[in-house]
């Protein structure tokens, strides 16, 4: 279920709150090998498939950009923010992958809203705390990340 969160009260009443879980998705080699064509990162251990089975992953692993890039699509099963003429990404704090993301491994967002503070021009920005874990994984998530997002009115 989608939480809609709106206007400036709600955003702030979020604040210290998990938002929710997303759904498992995985992310398949034609996705990995697209994202390598456009970013230009065909690194062997993400598109050579023949090479990757002798690696120590054992297979073809996913870009962590890949993973990170994610968050958008996820993140929008999981909450929406309405009541605000726009929202912008205005940077991460903290990006870590603590462990790889085998390609077809299955994965699902957790979402925290870290922070709400004001901002110039009468604007919200909102920290959220992104976590992508592994089904069957490692324990480790294969990415976490720090999020900042700015709505202004």
């Amino acid at each position: 279920m989608t939480i809609i969160i709106h206007g400036q009260d709600e955003l702030r009443a979020w604040a210290g709150r998990e938002l929710g879980v997303s759904d498992w998705t995985s992310v398949q080699q034609p996705a990995v090998d697209t994202f390598a064509d456009l970013t230009g990162d065909n690194q062997w251990i993400h598109v050579d498939v023949p090479r990757a089975r002798s690696s120590a992953f054992g297979g073809t692993i996913v870009h962590g950009y890949l993973t990170l890039g994610l968050v958008p699509r996820l993140s929008a099963a999981i909450y929406r923010v309405e009541g605000f003429g726009y929202g912008l990404n205005y940077g991460v704090n903290k990006v870590r992958f603590p462990a790889p993301l085998p390609v077809g491994s299955r994965i699902r967002l957790r979402t925290t809203l870290s922070e709400v503070s004001d901002v110039a021009l009468g604007g919200l920005q909102a920290v959220l705390s992104h976590t992508f874990e592994r089904e069957h994984g490692t324990g480790k998530p294969v990415c976490v990340a720090e999020t900042v997002v700015r709505y202004y009115p």
